[in-house]
């Protein structure tokens, strides 16, 4: 049975940093893509960033460009998002997916889905 467990997600001030990591079991996913998608509160899930296959290239959110960065480890079928300079705006449950089919930043096109972890970002 395939696993995504999220983790560190907190309360952080504004202009702080927070490391999230997500831990992959039952397959491993160094062949496949993995990304970050967030969910605010009456709103859609949505995209923020990805990690393509064995890491070749990530791509982000425009709104997030700059300041959060994804690395994956796949010795240990992990992958993490470092978020600096978080604003109130990042307040949101971050999301771990992995092994999309279709077009990476649309929620339909992933497979697998983490229970998501909060993220609070105060002013």
């Amino acid at each position: 049975q395939v696993q995504l467990v999220e983790s560190g997600g907190g309360l952080v001030q504004a202009g702080g940093s927070l490391r999230l990591s997500c831990a992959a079991s039952g397959r491993t996913f160094s062949s496949d893509f993995m990304g970050w998608f967030r969910q605010a509160p009456g709103k859609e899930r949505e995209f923020v960033g990805v990690s393509t296959k064995f890491g070749d290239a990530t791509y982000y959110a425009d709104d997030v460009e700059g300041r959060f960065t994804i690395s994956r480890d796949n010795a240990k079928n992990t992958v993490s998002l470092q978020m600096d300079s978080l604003k109130p705006e990042d307040t949101a449950v971050y999301y771990c997916a992995a092994k999309v089919i279709g077009t990476y930043y649309l929620v339909g096109s992933w497979r697998y889905w983490g229970q998501g972890t909060q993220v609070t970002v105060a002013s």
